[in-house]
């Protein structure tokens, strides 16, 4: 067993160090700032809007929140964006950021920033193609994602019809993948360390209750999954944003020094973790740019599919909520969490260089144990066990509809009941494993999904500007709502 492990951690170390190269890196970035720059820095210039009309929306527009009946397939917008915070706000925003800061040193942190500033365009894109490109299934459910805007976006350009077929299936195939990596293996794994560490909870024995809690969730498809995550995120979030300020608050007289280490650490002005320039400064970006990628997923092509089952009929309106998502994940989150840590004196803020011997999770956990005590490792036990619990939950509706997309909608009780046993795996696996083999796919993934928002980038900046001059410039132009739109109501005249 022992050379069958050692194996695949030879043969996934040289497809992660292929997978996670420097084009990688461009590809992504290079994506969003592209996204960026043809939508006019629309997370900028239109900052306000889109926040009135997102978190500000959730206590102004009732049908944000409301609810869908019983027999509608839908969700709510408020729903859609508590499934997908479930799947991004994970063990990314706790393990990831400590694991940035420990590889790449604290200039990681602002590298993490650029990822999430452009990565706000690459997920309002995703989510535009989402909603324009979206069918529903046989079950009368919206199915929308990087396999339809591959499909039926790229695949409907001259020429492209059989590559858009291509991508799409090696999407959905990367995606089914992935979701026992970054949504499944490694946050269990998470749990069931720290369940272990701080509780002295057996791992397989937090498997098993874990693996049945998860059952009767997942089982109830995506209505259920939903119910669940916007109770739940929302209580988490707000209750670790709370416990980090407190942090934060406590040494406030180090936040000058915090951000000149980061500032510093990402442009190479001193050296990283008593490293060359050189060298820290390439693990930095490295380091800050994989982590920040693995905790708000722009790029993935992931969220897109829960956003896309959301009631909402403008394009744009999702889009923002996509903005919305990484901003919290990452530019809230992941940041409270890294200054919690760079302000607790765990970090040499002069050369960047860890004091401690903790590590992962640990180093969080030790981190608030300097305000909190003996309890801040158990609230940080129990953050973690509700941010990745959730992920699973978010990640279970991702795998589901990349199988649905291969295999048809009746196969997808299948890939559930697979989905849920791999919980037992994830609790007694090798934690550097599940977390390579996340990396891994997660870059997988991406490759094609990006090139479906590249080869669209043309639909997204028409889309966008349809909405602007609508909104901004009072023009009177048809909106554009569906692709298939049209076609669907031909239909549906044609049947009656």
């Amino acid at each position: 067993m022992s050379q069958i492990t050692t194996f695949i951690e030879d043969v996934n170390g040289a497809v992660n160090g292929f997978v996670w190269g420097l084009p990688m890196l461009i590809l992504l970035v290079g994506t969003g700032i592209l996204m960026t720059l043809l939508t006019r820095v629309f997370q900028i210039t239109h900052f306000k809007h889109w926040v009135k009309n997102t978190v500000g929306s959730i206590f102004t527009d009732k049908h944000v929140t409301k609810h869908t009946e019983k027999h509608d397939k839908q969700i709510s917008q408020f729903q859609s964006l508590c499934t997908a915070l479930a799947a991004t706000i994970g063990t990314g925003n706790i393990a990831g950021v400590a694991a940035a800061i420990v590889s790449g040193g604290p200039g990681a942190i602002f590298w993490m920033w650029i990822v999430a500033f452009f990565g706000m365009m690459t997920n309002y894109s995703e989510n535009v193609l989402g909603i324009f490109y979206r069918r529903k299934n046989e079950n009368d459910e919206w199915c929308g994602g990087a396999m339809y805007y591959l499909r039926d976006g790229l695949g409907a350009k001259p020429g492209c019809k059989q590559i858009g077929a291509v991508l799409a299936i090696l999407f959905s195939i990367f995606c089914v993948i992935a979701s026992f990596g970054i949504g499944n293996m490694s946050q269990i794994n998470s749990i069931a360390a720290n369940l272990n560490n701080v509780f002295s909870i057996p791992p397989l024995a937090a498997g098993i209750v874990l693996m049945i809690l998860a059952a009767l969730v997942i089982v109830g498809g995506l209505k259920r999954i939903a119910s669940v995550t916007e109770k739940l995120v929302p209580f988490m979030a707000v209750a670790y944003v709370i416990g980090a300020l407190i942090i934060v608050f406590a040494n406030i007289g180090q936040a000058g020094a915090v951000l000149g280490s980061i500032f510093k650490g990402a442009f190479g002005l001193k050296a990283v973790g008593g490293g060359i320039v050189g060298s820290g400064v390439s693990l930095a970006i490295q380091w800050g740019m994989k982590r920040g990628v693995f905790s708000n997923e722009a790029g993935l092509g992931s969220s897109v599919m829960v956003h896309s089952s959301s009631n909402v009929r403008e394009p744009v309106v999702q889009g923002m909520w996509g903005i919305f998502e990484v901003f919290a994940d990452t530019i809230i989150v992941c940041t409270l969490t890294a200054f919690a840590i760079l302000s607790s004196g765990l970090v040499d803020l002069e050369t960047g260089a860890v004091t401690s011997s903790a590590e992962s999770t640990a180093l969080v956990s030790e981190a608030f144990s300097t305000v909190f005590g003996k309890a801040g490792a158990g609230f940080i036990a129990i953050a973690i066990l509700l941010f990745a619990f959730s992920t699973v939950l978010g990640w279970s509706q991702y795998g589901s509809k990349g199988f649905e997309y291969i295999f048809g909608t009746k196969a997808v009780k299948i890939y559930q009941i697979i989905f849920v046993l791999f919980i037992i795996v994830g609790a007694t696996m090798n934690l550097s494993l599940a977390w390579d083999l996340s990396d891994t796919f997660n870059g997988m993934m991406a490759i094609p999904n990006l090139i479906g928002v590249l080869s669209l980038s043309g639909t997204v900046m028409a889309i966008t500007k349809n909405y602007v001059d609508r909104k901004f410039h009072n023009k009177n132009v048809k909106p554009m709502y569906s692709a298939f739109e049209d076609i669907q109501k031909m239909q549906e005249a044609k049947d009656k």
